[in-house]
């Protein structure tokens, strides 16, 4: 949660030139951000607060946000499970072939 009285807010225009440049020599676009704000980004949601009609956030609230989106970057992730190999498959798909033949299908 943001602290006005102890953080140092600025506007979602502002944090876009404290980020760092990206693809094609661009900085984010503020519409980004934006989105941060509401849907997040990798489940993380950017802390804002409104100021008169102005989408705010601080820069301590960015460097918690990216913290937090690097230590999800570096939690172990489970294997997914193994697909059937093409030989299971053939034996699913002869096994439902006897079975819509017993059915008269």
């Amino acid at each position: 949660m943001i602290d006005s009285t102890r953080e140092n807010v600025i506007s979602l225009t502002e944090a876009t030139k404290r980020l760092p440049i990206r693809r094609g020599g661009k900085r984010p676009h503020v519409s980004c951000l934006y989105r941060w704000t509401v849907s997040g980004c990798r489940g993380v949601v950017l802390e804002s607060i409104a100021i008169g009609g102005t989408r705010c956030t601080s820069a301590e609230a960015l460097q918690r946000f990216f913290d937090r989106l690097s230590s999800k970057s570096q939690t172990p992730v489970e294997p997914a499970p193994a697909g059937r190999t093409h030989a299971q498959r053939s034996r699913a798909s002869e096994r439902a072939a006897r079975e819509l033949e017993k059915m008269g299908v």
